[in-house]
């Protein structure tokens, strides 16, 4: 269909002026025009902040009309039946045309779109917006063929390619809500995401790639769907080239290669701002997966704003996400809102991987997970393969999210970047995007507090709560909670599970993280508000603890978890990962380490527990599974989260264990 007859403000205004997507920005700025200087001045923050809280429906609609719609909304927010907020309502677009077509139509089709660089296949390609558009409108009349339409769901199993992200844009684009899964999940819970969320259509891959082996997705797909009784219209396959080709089911299985060679490019569907443009699984505090809901509107709107607002970056800018479309960050800003940029270079053999990126490709900004930088630390403590790919001339600015980014790893960064600002900001599934963060686009201080995530961003009305849900004092460590309505962005619900959705809230989002703020608005998120301990009536924070034991010199890494006291209640147990090369006696470090504690958080921690162990159980988005370590240390059963990265690494964990007197085994289920 033509846009442009329905477009507000018009396609040839916004072609002209801003003239950047959501996603890779093309027209260069500070520009001498009067609509550049408005959509992309840097207003100072406090006043941001204040427009947001106070008149929230003035703010996002102004921020709105960066987006090209179909139809403009007849209400920027409906609140009358909370917590189901609805933002745009009324409104339509489509998100695949903001994101390629619209620059394609401005003339701008033989700009670069996407970067794809893979450390392992030493594969790197530039893909423009045409290609894209070509790419992706085909591969919309592959889904439409096989019957998605608007409404309908289609599941993604990819791993990191190119065809991973052409999946999901050709779904919005024919207003279909994608559900993308992890690569290289297990058959059992790959199936039980494809039985609730019943997709028309599953796109998968014959392989992964990592290092030193390909994983086979295929005959996981497979098991997966023998597990259950739904079953997809059809599963489209896509062979990757130089790998082994997947044998297919011609019952259920098309080549994903074929079927292009016959597709025709179909036109996008605009779509109501308050349906899903996806819906994402994560898991909640119970273990159980919990599918997020997110309206399609208000992602758009508040990734376009967040790119300069929030990470400073202006059109043509080049932006690495190094993280997995798998999870929010992937989706929010890999798929949809920066210029594309792969790579994960955890676990390659070379610890410069990351500079030689910032470097070939002239990258401003990166997003990555403190677990990554831990990671190249331990193997470069020195940044000496850094060295060789200095100075990086274009390089700006380093977000970490995902976790609590500890002061020695900041440190690190910051010397490994030649003082450029390393900067935390924190965000969860359910919010899509950064609740907290040094906002480098508003003018504030790119040298935050050490220890902090930055300030509330505008849209988030951030409170530090006791648990009687009065405000806690400047520095308490209490509840971090936000005031509703959530902005624009946030999920709208849980698929299929809108009581547990309610759970919630309490007039509040409970972000089931523990905190504290300081007298400036700087927030520190410690832990999870189940991994604070209360030690003899002490509550502290696995966070701080974990800080405090990083300022030894011989651990890259270290986690904390409270275990039964009959005296205190609890006591902290540290795990020690070891710096590369160390070979000092464990008694030695643990001396340093409990001195390192004692002068950092007191003897109010009687942290006297600790173990070495190789390696720490993570997720793969990074974040340390420290509910199992507690479960095995106190006896009790656990089950391994699907999601653990290398589950050998529990094994390691109970021997160190046994050694200090804790449990000789526990049930692993």
């Amino acid at each position: 269909m033509n846009f442009s007859k329905h477009i507000f403000p018009s396609i040839k205004q916004l072609s002209r002026s801003s003239n950047y997507r959501i996603g890779y920005r093309l027209h260069k700025v500070p520009c001498t025009c009067s609509l550049h200087h408005r959509f992309f001045a840097s207003k100072a923050y406090d006043d941001n902040f204040s427009r947001s809280i106070n008149s929230p429906e003035d703010f996002w609609a102004e921020q709105a009309e960066q987006i090209v719609w179909h139809k403009k909304w007849d209400k920027v927010l409906d609140n009358s039946n909370p917590p189901f907020s609805r933002w745009f309502v009324g409104g339509e677009l489509n998100t695949c045309y903001n994101a390629v077509d619209r620059h394609v139509e401005a003339g701008n089709g033989e700009q670069v779109a996407i970067i794809y660089d893979s450390p392992i296949t030493k594969q790197v390609q530039h893909i423009t917006y045409k290609e894209l558009l070509e790419e992706v409108s085909k591969f919309a009349c592959v889904l439409r063929k096989y019957g998605v339409e608007k409404g309908d769901r289609v599941l993604i199993y990819m791993p990191m390619i190119p065809q991973a992200v052409i999946s999901m844009l050709a779904s919005a684009r024919i207003g279909a809500i994608h559900s993308l899964v992890f690569g290289g999940f297990a058959a059992k819970e790959l199936g039980s995401r494809i039985d609730h969320a019943k997709p028309k259509v599953v796109v998968s891959a014959s392989c992964g790639v990592e290092p030193g082996k390909s994983v086979p997705y295929k005959p996981m797909l497979d098991g997966a769907l023998s597990m259950i009784d739904f079953k997809p219209n059809k599963c489209i396959i896509y062979n990757r080239p130089g790998f082994q080709i997947a044998a297919l089911n011609h019952k259920m299985d098309v080549d994903w290669q074929l079927e292009m060679l016959e597709a025709s490019p179909v036109d996008c569907v605009p779509v109501l701002a308050t349906d899903p443009i996806y819906i994402l699984y994560t898991s909640g505090t119970t273990g159980l997966p919990k599918a997020v809901v997110r309206p399609s509107g208000g992602h758009a709107v508040v990734l376009k704003w967040s790119m300069w607002n929030i990470y400073g970056l202006k059109p043509k800018d080049v932006w690495w996400a190094a993280s997995d479309l798998g999870w929010v960050v992937g989706h929010s800003y890999i798929a949809y809102a920066p210029l594309l940029q792969w790579g994960k270079p955890v676990g390659t053999p070379d610890p410069g991987v990351y500079f030689r990126i910032l470097r070939e490709h002239d990258v401003k900004a990166m997003f990555v997970a403190p677990t990554a930088l831990r990671a190249v630390r331990r193997e470069d403590p020195e940044a000496d393969f850094a060295k060789k790919y200095k100075p990086l001339h274009e390089f700006q600015a380093l977000f970490v999210a995902g976790e609590h980014c500890d002061k020695e790893t900041m440190e690190w960064s910051r010397n490994a970047l030649d003082g450029k600002p390393v900067l935390d900001n924190w965000w969860q599934t359910e919010t899509g995007w950064a609740i907290t963060s040094t906002c480098a686009g508003m003018g504030m201080n790119l040298k935050p507090p050490t220890g902090t995530a930055g300030k509330a961003v505008p849209g988030w009305d951030v409170k530090v709560l006791r648990k009687d849900l009065t405000p806690a004092e400047p520095g308490e460590l209490g509840q971090i909670a936000v005031k509703l309505p959530l902005p624009p962005g946030a999920f709208s619900t849980l698929w299929e599970s809108e009581e547990r959705f309610k759970d919630t809230y309490f007039g509040y989002y409970d972000t089931m993280d523990a905190g504290f703020m300081d007298e400036e608005g700087y927030v520190s998120v410690m832990a999870r508000t189940d991994d604070v301990i209360n030690v003899a009536g002490h509550r502290l924070s696995t966070g701080q603890l974990e800080e405090a034991m990083l300022e030894s010199e011989y651990l890259a890494e270290a986690a904390v978890v409270g275990i039964p006291d009959e005296l205190k209640g609890e006591v902290p147990l540290g795990l020690c990962v070891l710096k590369h090369g160390i070979t000092v006696d464990n008694e030695k470090i643990f001396d340093n380490v409990r001195g390192q504690v004692r002068k950092n958080i007191g003897p109010v921690a009687s942290f006297n527990l600790m173990v070495v162990v190789p390696k720490l159980p993570k997720t793969r988005s990074g974040k340390i599974a420290r509910n199992t370590i507690a479960a095995m240390a106190a006896g009790k059963e656990y089950k391994i989260p699907v999601t653990i990265e290398d589950a050998s690494v529990y094994p390691a964990i109970q021997s160190a264990l046994e050694i200090i007197g804790y449990p000789k085994s526990a049930p692993i289920y």
